[in-house]
């Protein structure tokens, strides 16, 4: 679900939840999913954000079956990356160290956006009028269409080729890009949502230093919170509507028993989801000791003005050089009915356009090795907080330095698979976050928002995806 930005803290640009800010600027999600889709009805602007990614039909390389051991590797590739949790000089230096372990393949990085929605964007303006990268990332919600419109080529032989230990990577990460039998893309920036919390709060309010077990739990602290003279706008901040709040909604959904979704039976309608989302309509509506961020959650928490927010790990390393406090984090709190597993996966993945050459996507799987090394992704963790993909990766050093991350590893052993609804559906996301929002903020009826959202969701299932299954 985030995308190096104006701001000190990353664009979930999500981190899902994964990954995962959105910076205030003028070309947001909001304004480019609302661009995408014009020239459709109101429901299909709802319904259908985001750019088509169809390009005709399939190719041998769509299919997966190039012959890779009569290729020759492409002299020079591009890698378009939005930068996610401000990596830009990180990957800079993984792109140097790898043109200079070799000769034979040159790779260039370029900036295709601010966030995951202007790559998306860029990318589908090459699909039809030419300059494909070799290698193009993409957040938990776009890389299912990319695969409905035959967009990306399947990586399992092509990984292969390269001789990439596909079995050392998470398997909750890994397994996240794939569908049909096949390998669509790899994981990257990958990111869970985090419980954050102000230390000197909890401290000053006479709380246990730790996070919540379960929502009932803080909602007992929160009065506490408020109380305790602190100066603060809320004892919690919610992400913003515009912004990835269907990522961590799920947390709330799960945890009163409900899910989106059961494979591609939409059931956000049904009473568990309802009665999660009314319990947070209350907290920010009657009993006001919760907020919705109008800008960045993770920026709040950072400056003091709330005393918890959940985000995504991609904003830990910015929370902690802004933040002037020690910052607590801990597992996302369970609900009534769950406390495990409730943490959604998130975050964004790297895959391979189809309408590139073999001798291109033998060059471009070739980076994509290096670029996952083990000791590679730590590297680019230690400059993000987004998790090593690898398991066999030594975190030692970096635990060291940011004990924190210690707790977002550790979560991996609980995260959850998102439901299709939210990371299958093209604007999915943004229908179950527009129905967050209407209830949330404008006080509206759950039941009545999320019957709405659920006939959009299934029209887009039934005009947009279920046609292209296999």
């Amino acid at each position: 679900m985030n995308p190096g930005l104006s701001r000190f803290l990353p664009s979930r640009t999500g981190d899902t939840p994964g990954g995962l800010h959105l910076p205030d600027r003028a070309f947001d999600r909001r304004t480019f999913l609302a661009l995408a889709g014009a020239g459709a009805g109101a429901l299909t602007l709802a319904a259908c954000a985001g750019p088509s990614t169809a390009v005709g039909g399939s190719t041998p390389s769509a299919t997966g079956t190039t012959d890779w051991a009569g290729v020759k590797p492409a002299k020079q590739v591009s890698f378009w990356s939005n930068h996610p949790g401000g990596s830009q000089a990180v990957e800079k230096a993984l792109v140097e160290k790898f043109n200079a372990s070799q000769s034979a393949i040159t790779v260039t990085l370029v900036t295709a956006g601010a966030s995951y929605e202007e790559v998306a964007q860029r990318f589908q303006t090459a699909l039809t009028g030419g300059g494909l990268p070799g290698l193009v990332m993409f957040s938990d919600v776009w890389w299912f269409r990319y695969y409905l419109n035959q967009s990306i080529i399947p990586l399992t032989s092509l990984l292969k080729t390269v001789k990439v230990d596909t079995a050392d990577f998470r398997p909750s990460f890994y397994s996240d890009y794939q569908y049909a039998g096949e390998q669509w893309a790899v994981p990257y920036a990958r990111s869970t949502p985090l419980f954050y919390y102000n230390k000197k709060h909890w401290a000053t309010a006479g709380l246990p230093d730790r996070a919540p077990k379960t929502w009932n739990e803080f909602a007992e602290w929160a009065p506490k919170l408020m109380g305790a003279g602190l100066g603060t706008q809320k004892a919690f901040q919610y992400p913003a509507v515009a912004g990835y709040a269907g990522w961590t909604f799920q947390n709330n959904a799960w945890g009163w028993g409900g899910a989106y979704s059961h494979d591609w039976d939409l059931t956000i309608d049904a009473d568990p989801v309802v009665a999660a989302l009314d319990w947070i309509r209350k907290g920010v509506q009657e009993d006001k000791w919760a907020g919705v961020t109008a800008n960045d959650q993770a920026a709040d928490i950072a400056s003091g003005a709330v005393s918890a927010t959940v985000s995504s790990t991609g904003s830990l390393v910015g929370i902690l050089k802004s933040a002037t406090f020690d910052v607590g984090v801990g597992f996302l709190p369970g609900g009534p009915a769950a406390t495990e597993p409730v943490c959604p996966s998130g975050g964004a993945g790297i895959g391979i356009p189809q309408a590139i050459t073999p001798e291109e996507q033998l060059a471009a799987a070739t980076f994509l090795k290096f670029l996952t090394l083990p000791e590679n992704t730590v590297a680019f963790s230690a400059a993000t907080g987004y998790i090593p993909t690898r398991t066999s990766a030594d975190t030692s050093a970096l635990t060291a330095k940011a004990p924190q991350i210690t707790t977002a590893i550790d979560q991996i052993a609980v995260v959850r698979t998102q439901d299709r609804a939210r990371v299958f559906l093209p604007g999915g996301d943004k229908a179950i976050a527009d129905g967050f929002g209407r209830v949330v903020t404008q006080n509206d009826d759950a039941k009545t928002v999320l019957t709405a959202v659920k006939a959009q969701l299934q029209d887009i299932y039934t005009r947009d995806v279920k046609p292209k299954l296999v």
